[in-house]
């Protein structure tokens, strides 16, 4: 009986060590905070008129400007709108950029130079998006 109370007792102890080391993870406050909303990517195409962005409507929260320069002339495109304004470029023809922003309610203006003569965009930002809490394979 020596032989099974010592494999008892180390068996104990081996599930007390484990016990106290699953338990060492931290706090969970970081689990239950929401998830910020899906990153949405939003395409913004120059052409020898205007400035287009797809979708132009669309909730708070981040986004990705995807733009593709299709006019002749490098282009240096402005976002401007409440509490952020930022140019991007010179973006050369045939080129294309991407900016990731954290975007707020309102409406921003997307714009060149002046000089370029194209027509501006608008985006009409809404009430923020819906968290991404509860979604699968999310980054």
């Amino acid at each position: 009986m020596g032989n099974g109370l010592i494999r008892m007792l180390a068996t104990l102890a081996a599930c007390a060590v484990a016990a106290a080391a699953t338990g060492c993870g931290g706090d969970d406050t970081a689990r239950s905070e929401e998830r910020p909303p899906v990153p949405l990517n939003v395409s913004v195409a120059l052409n020898e008129n205007s400035i287009t962005a797809s979708p132009a409507q669309f909730g708070a929260g981040p986004i990705t400007l995807l733009i593709s320069n299709g006019a002749v002339a490098s282009q240096t495109i402005t976002i401007d709108g409440p509490r952020l304004r930022r140019s991007l470029g010179p973006i050369n023809p045939q080129d294309t950029a991407t900016v990731r922003l954290q975007i707020q309610p309102g409406e921003f203006t997307l714009s060149a130079a002046e000089s370029a003569g194209l027509r501006e965009a608008k985006l009409r930002v809404g009430p923020e998006r819906s968290s991404a809490q509860n979604q699968l394979l999310l980054p």
